[in-house]
């Protein structure tokens, strides 16, 4: 290593520019006078001695009189101590800021992990208390029982609720009678299998936790609209779709309400078909500023990327599992409306609403 090279890691090691060329100098003369040092280095003459006395007690070298100030280098135990000292030190950060790369603190990602279940149903329970629109919900009866207050007063608060049971491994199936059902949600199914404990709540919330014969016991809690979407079809497409209905308030006649614009579309497409129009009330907020809406009018049209079936009354899922829009026409505007995660459309519908239909 040049001596250049030398002052410049001996600099990045904690030493001043004047330490530094001080000590290499002094390395290479192996004794000298505070003069000579000077004249060796870059470092001033008035600067000498201070220097001289820093490097001295930092215990690299030591200073005598002899006629004037001399000084010699220490062996070098004490300097190679700080530098292997400094290099560890250098290694661990250099550890911990790829480990802080590649897994960032769960808490500033708002991501909780915990170890027990009975923490995933205390704080779901504290946030479904707290929902002003929508929960999705697949529990066993056992769970339910649990939440059964907290999901009742949410029912009170006009959130749109929909639940899906299903059995503990190993145990009866056991079904809540339907005045329970009719306290605690809007709509009720029933899958015939074990399931893992999922929450969505207000399309922000996620609480997950694998079923109870599962290998790792753990539960997950995330606040992130976007982690929320994924287990949302996840809901929708294993916790909903397909199983047997057990309860719903849902009436097939106006008025009557959606919070997902997929079953509202499913629901109005026939009767759009045959010329009917409908009167409506969007809840939900302007994707260009994130203002609050609720804009009335009237449903003129829907759009979607996939293929219509003539001949299905109920579209089936899968064709509404890409771009899905309303056209809403007021007195004033033709706005377009989206659902969860809308971005291209006017507005993004977390309500939708079905006053009466407009005859042709």
């Amino acid at each position: 290593m040049e001596s250049e090279s030398l002052i410049e890691t001996l600099e990045d090691a904690g030493l001043s520019p004047y330490q530094a060329d001080a000590y290499v100098t002094l390395l290479e003369l192996g004794a000298a006078s505070a003069t000579d040092i000077a004249k060796a280095s870059t470092v001033p003459d008035p600067r000498i001695y201070d220097v001289l006395r820093s490097l001295q007690e930092k215990g690299y070298i030591e200073t005598y009189k002899q006629d004037s100030l001399h000084a010699r280098a220490h062996a070098p135990d004490q300097v190679l101590s700080d530098l292997r000292d400094r290099a560890t030190a250098f290694e661990s950060a250099a550890d911990e800021i790829e480990d802080r790369w590649m897994q960032p603190d769960i808490e500033a990602h708002n991501v909780s992990i915990v170890k027990r279940m009975d923490t995933v149903l205390t704080q779901a329970a504290d946030l479904i208390r707290s929902a002003t629109n929508q929960i999705q919900i697949g529990l066993s009866p056992a769970q339910f029982a649990e939440l059964e207050p907290a999901l009742a007063e949410a029912k009170a608060n006009g959130v749109d609720i929909k639940l899906c049971l299903f059995p503990e491994m190993g145990e009866p199936a056991t079904v809540p009678a339907t005045d329970r059902l009719a306290e605690t949600c809007t709509e009720a199914r029933w899958r015939k299998v074990p399931s893992p404990f999922l929450a969505l709540i207000d399309r922000s919330w996620t609480f997950f936790s694998p079923h109870g014969s599962s290998t790792n016991q753990y539960g997950v809690i995330v606040n992130d609209r976007t982690h929320a979407y994924v287990f949302h079809w996840y809901f929708i497409s294993v916790l909903w779709e397909v199983h047997e209905e057990l309860y719903t308030e849902r009436s097939t006649e106006p008025p009557t309400s959606f919070v997902d614009i997929r079953h509202c579309v499913r629901s109005i497409e026939p009767y759009l078909e045959e010329g009917i129009e409908f009167d409506a009330t969007i809840t939900g907020y302007d994707t260009e500023t994130g203002a609050e809406v609720d804009v009335s009018g009237k449903i003129t049209g829907i759009t979607y990327a996939g293929v219509s079936i003539d001949d299905d009354e109920n579209l089936p899922l899968a064709q509404l599992a890409g771009e899905v829009s309303i056209t809403l026409e007021t007195d004033d505007t033709t706005y377009t409306v989206g659902g969860w995660g809308a971005m291209i459309e006017d507005l993004e519908a977390t309500r939708i609403t079905i006053n009466d239909y407009i005859e042709p």
